[in-house]
């Protein structure tokens, strides 16, 4: 009697394990999450507005006209295109709360910064928002950050990228760091063609000093610059 019994508890087991098993494995890997940023001292929040999804162009067409561009006029990059812009990088697209690029595990590791001459704005994919984090003007700096190249002095606008690793380092460890520069050039990319669709002029920029960049932002030391793209009308 009692072997019997041990034989039932053990299929019982054997079944609610193989059930839960089941379970765990029809969630999805890349259910999206919200990620966990460090407090930033916001002094002003800009709304955007709503992304516009017919463009000038086909997607086709963007790839065969894009070019890296590095001389600009002074014209200001309008509200509009800076949504445009930012959304492209990292906007939310689904009520899951997925986003424009692929994020290995969907714990979307990159932090969008802006920066022009009223100052520096952290964007918000959650709401579609800029809050602003310094009133200074700072391209100067940032110029000299970026070895000085005359790309970064001369576009209005300039979109920087940092990555997280810890946030992508809590699931995948070592591999972390090549999936948070994989989604950087993933976003980057897409932030190309939309300056394309839109017809303005960018370049991506690695070439920098990390700890000016993140001097000059006044950004969390846990976040390290992967692009600087200068953002301008095509002179």
């Amino acid at each position: 009697m009692r072997k019997k019994i041990l034989a039932v508890t053990l299929v019982i087991a054997v079944i609610a394990s193989a059930l839960g098993w089941t379970a765990l494995s029809s969630q999805k890997s890349d259910d999206a999450v919200v990620p966990v940023s460090h407090d930033l001292a916001v002094v002003d929040v800009i709304k955007l507005p709503d992304p516009v999804l017919e463009g000038n162009m086909s997607l086709e067409e963007t790839f065969q006209q894009r070019r890296s561009v590095r001389e600009y006029t002074d014209a200001d990059i309008s509200l509009s295109e800076l949504s445009q812009l930012v959304w492209a990088a990292q906007g939310i697209t689904s009520t899951q709360g997925f986003r424009t690029v692929p994020s290995a595990g969907a714990l979307y590791p990159l932090e969008v910064y802006v920066v022009n001459v009223t100052g520096v704005y952290h964007y918000n994919p959650l709401n579609h928002t800029l809050g602003k984090i310094r009133s200074a003007d700072v391209q100067e700096n940032l110029t000299k950050a970026a070895l000085n190249q005359d790309a970064v002095r001369q576009a209005p606008l300039k979109l920087v990228i940092m990555g997280v690793y810890e946030r992508a380092a809590t699931k995948y460890g070592e591999r972390a760091e090549r999936y948070v520069h994989l989604e950087a050039g993933h976003a980057a990319q897409n932030v190309l063609l939309e300056c394309t669709s839109l017809g303005l002029g960018a370049v991506p920029i690695g070439a920098f000093d990390d700890s000016m960049v993140r001097e000059v932002l006044e950004i969390p030391p846990d976040q390290q610059p992967l692009y600087i793209i200068p953002i301008g009308h095509v002179s």
